[in-house]
């Protein structure tokens, strides 16, 4: 494809080769100290597009004082990946048509276009409508109006800092051009490599996957099936041990009042939702199939998923009624929603046999 970005590309290709250049000069003044600028301005670059552009100005994860808006937005000077307008809107592009050609970064058009070249040849102009609630945020619109000053001064800061500590090069070099180099490439692998390698957990029509390896990487990123699922939660690693180190900022912050709001999906809401996209996949991919088998496995769908539904529903509206009940019927209440976990969750098991089997068996069909 024909390059049409040819200032970002000229970053992008003259960093890393001065990074190549320089790297004989860093060796030789190389101090400890370095790869703590480094690792300090890194942290806090990934947690800037994380917590703030991805989980909060994106998808709304939360809400946010302006004080804890200021720290993300400056911040993300160190990451240098545009302002949060813009690459909240396209982010936004990207979840409503994820795998298709209006995704700006789709991995259908090659691991490589997902992972860099898309930048390069991508420039569609931002669409208001899908940015409302941002255009009316001073501070991002501040950040995206001011976004090369205030980018050029951050990193001067931070240079400039570090050569107290050390030689300008080891400063120039760790603190700069190979902290972008990480932060970029942690970033990228999210759009392309955790749409190729992994498990689709939640989700099995979409090519997003979990990839823990990544996780670790990028702060919770790399858990990107869930994500693609529950889009609306400020968590990507949803289980206790998960590694998301975002998720624990958001929350933490939230215990010291600076953000606010924090949705999440709980458990039985999540399968639910599992359940329907698991049937209607399932009944798409057999619904041609007309042998006595294939019936069976249609009929047991339909009634296990509704009997599912019923079920969890009716906890859900149990635990709605059990905040305002009187202590003699929230007793009875507390026993009827723990049968009714303990049924649910036999059910679930049931679920995920019977799409293993469905599944398995498709798979043998057309494998033949």
């Amino acid at each position: 494809m024909r390059i049409k970005n040819w200032g970002i590309f000229a970053f992008i290709a003259g960093y890393h080769v001065l990074l190549l250049a320089l790297l004989p000069a860093y060796i030789s003044v190389f101090s400890w100290e370095s790869l703590v600028l480094f690792g300090i301005t890194w942290a806090i670059s990934v947690f800037s597009i994380t917590a703030g552009y991805h989980r909060l100005f994106s998808h709304n994860t939360y809400k946010a004082k302006p004080v804890y808006e200021w720290a993300c937005l400056i911040s993300s000077s160190l990451a240098i990946e545009a302002s949060a307008l813009q690459w909240s809107h396209d982010h936004r592009i990207h979840h409503s048509h994820v795998d298709t050609d209006k995704d700006p970064y789709s991995i259908k058009k090659g691991f490589w276009y997902a992972h860099i070249w898309w930048m390069f040849t991508y420039n569609d102009p931002i669409d208001e409508r899908l940015v409302k609630d941002l255009l009316k945020n001073p501070r991002v619109m501040f950040q995206h109006n001011h976004y090369g000053l205030m980018t050029i001064a951050v990193n001067l800061l931070v240079v400039g800092i570090g050569c107290f500590f050390m030689h300008p090069i080891a400063a120039l070099f760790a603190g700069f051009f190979m902290r972008l180099f990480a932060i970029h490439h942690c970033t990228w692998f999210i759009n392309s490599l955790c749409h190729v390698w992994g498990a689709r957990t939640y989700a099995k029509e979409l090519s997003a996957v979990d990839n823990a390896i990544l996780a670790f990487f990028t702060f919770g990123e790399g858990y990107h099936n869930y994500h693609h699922t529950m889009a609306n939660d400020y968590r990507n690693g949803v289980r206790w041990y998960h590694f998301d180190p975002t998720k624990w900022l958001i929350w933490s912050a939230s215990k010291l009042g600076l953000v606010s709001d924090l949705r999440w999906v709980s458990d039985v809401k999540l399968r639910q939702i599992l359940v329907k996209k698991d049937k209607n996949l399932l009944l798409e991919r057999i619904c041609q199939e007309i042998d006595e088998t294939s019936k069976e496995l249609q009929n047991k769908l339909v009634s296990l998923s509704d009997n599912f539904e019923e079920k969890a529903s009716a906890l859900m509206a149990k635990v709605r009624e059990l905040k305002n009940a009187t202590e003699e019927r929230r007793k009875l209440l507390e026993i009827e929603i723990r049968q009714h976990k303990m049924e649910l969750h036999a059910m679930w098991k049931s679920w995920i046999k019977l799409t293993e089997l469905t599944s398995a068996r498709y798979e043998l069909e057309h494998a033949h």
